[in-house]
């Protein structure tokens, strides 16, 4: 297997074929040219991973071949062979896009270290490539599960003010996701090739928090023994995000306030400012405006961090969501465990629409994600549903939520949410289908199975008193 395909450029022929030679035998595929429009040809052909070009070559120079190759190819690399007191040259060249370049004569160990590390350097540039790509693939905003009018609402705030510097409150209760949020709105933004870095207020001890976030002088404390950066400062150019900012202490919300205000920050043991460019994304599951009331949050910082608030509605309120949601974390979850042989029938989803999931996603995803390291079969029955969605456990039941009597069967459970679901929305079957989570066709299918009209419905209620 080749390690990678070069091109060597050189008019001169026994040096083309001797490069060539050595080349091949380091387990290269190795193509020559003795000019540019020939090596712009074989370019054309098949783009080489390396350039090995000499700067002196008849007619164009290797100097505008780099040039070419810089605008045509960005992601091949150039290395440039140059004659002993021709350096100068070669700085030139380095200065216009070249990776390296190597003196004539070429020693062969010198030939391969620098081809060695060239192609290294490209294989760790396709590997940052990917990583980028597949940050932004898992940071998009339409890769954020759901199509609740009240999710739809807050992804088209949060896509608007990506595209600007604004600081951000992100406002819900535990488990919606407001990390998550933080993260998309970043990296679809201009910022998203700066650090992202994340301080959760609540959970490191007040007395390293100052520390933590503006960082510290030698000697600042007992046991400060060197300098440290605090990760506003590591944060630089890209976004903070300030995870339960209603945790944060009033001295440290002074210091907040000053870093949104004068964007600079002073290290703890220093009275010299440093200045930083930082966007500030804060999310809390409190209510600061009651906290303001108390004395426990600053009016004025709160109105410097909820200069676009963004409110995520908790999954009982977006329960047209949640069989999209179950779904997702299944399919996730078979592959993370490797269980592809592992089905969930699509019978079973609307019960998890039954639950008012008060530890939000969070909750959801992890009782999916236990019910497919436990399920000692191939196909999700009844029992291996959390306990919490079988009919028969008893809790106090949400809003709207079914009426399941002791030995009810599934096709029962199944009709009566079927019920709900229209009668919810006045027997409009499109909305309903979607609030299901299954196609219109699929529902018209199961109001036949059912015979489920109107009447039935009121039967069905009478049955249920």
């Amino acid at each position: 297997m080749s390690l990678g395909r070069i091109l060597v450029v050189e008019d001169e022929e026994s040096l083309r074929r001797v490069t060539q030679m050595q080349l091949q035998n380091a387990g290269y595929d190795v193509v020559v040219a003795a000019d540019v429009p020939e090596a712009l040809e074989l370019l054309r052909k098949s783009p080489a991973d390396i350039v090995i070009s000499d700067l002196n070559l008849p007619g164009q120079s290797g100097l505008d071949l780099l040039k070419k190759i810089h605008i045509e190819y960005p992601d091949t690399t150039v290395v440039i062979f140059t004659a002993y007191g021709s350096v100068e040259t070669a700085v030139e060249a380095m200065r216009s896009g070249a990776y390296d370049y190597l003196t004539k004569p070429v020693h062969p160990y010198d030939l391969r270290s620098v081809v060695s590390r060239a192609m290294e350097r490209r294989k760790l540039l396709e590997e940052v490539r990917t990583l980028r790509h597949s940050i932004d693939q898992k940071f998009g905003f339409e890769n954020i599960i759901g199509h609740s009018s009240g999710l739809l609402h807050v992804l088209d705030s949060a896509a608007r003010v990506a595209q600007t510097d604004a600081t951000v409150l992100i406002e819900g209760e535990t488990g919606t996701g407001k990390e998550l949020l933080a993260k998309a709105i970043h990296f679809n933004s201009a910022r998203k090739k700066r650090p992202f870095v994340v301080i959760n207020c609540g959970a490191i001890p007040h007395d390293l928090l100052e520390s933590e976030l503006f960082g510290h002088v030698r000697g600042a404390f007992t046991g400060a023994f060197t300098h440290k950066k605090g990760k506003i400062e590591v944060a630089d150019g890209g976004t903070v995000f300030l995870d339960e900012i209603g945790e944060m202490p009033l001295d440290l919300q002074v210091r907040i306030l000053r870093l949104i205000q004068e964007r600079e920050i002073e290290k703890v043991g220093s009275s010299t400012p440093i200045a930083v460019d930082v966007r500030i994304i804060a999310a809390t599951h409190r209510d600061l405006e009651a906290l303001i009331q108390t004395g426990a949050f600053r009016e004025d910082l709160y109105y410097r961090l909820a200069v676009v608030p963004i409110k995520i509605p908790p999954l009982r309120h977006r329960v047209q969501d949640i069989a999209e949601f179950v779904l997702e974390f299944f399919r996730r979850s078979a592959e993370k465990y490797k269980r592809p042989e592992l089905r969930l029938p699509h019978n079973l989803v609307p019960m998890f629409s039954a639950y008012d999931w008060p530890g939000n996603v969070r909750q959801l995803q992890n009782a999916i994600e236990r019910m497919v390291v436990l399920c000692p079969g191939n196909e999700i029955a009844l029992a291996d549903l959390p306990e919490f969605l079988h009919p028969s456990h008893s809790r106090p039941a949400p809003k709207d939520s079914l009426h399941m009597a002791e030995g009810m069967t599934l096709d029962a459970v199944e009709k009566q949410l079927i019920i709900q679901a229209l009668k919810k929305f006045s027997w409009n079957q499109s909305q309903a289908a979607r609030h299901l989570g299954i196609t219109r066709k699929t529902l018209l299918g199961r109001i036949a199975k059912y015979n489920i009209g109107k009447e039935a419905a009121i039967v069905s209620d009478a049955a249920s008193v």
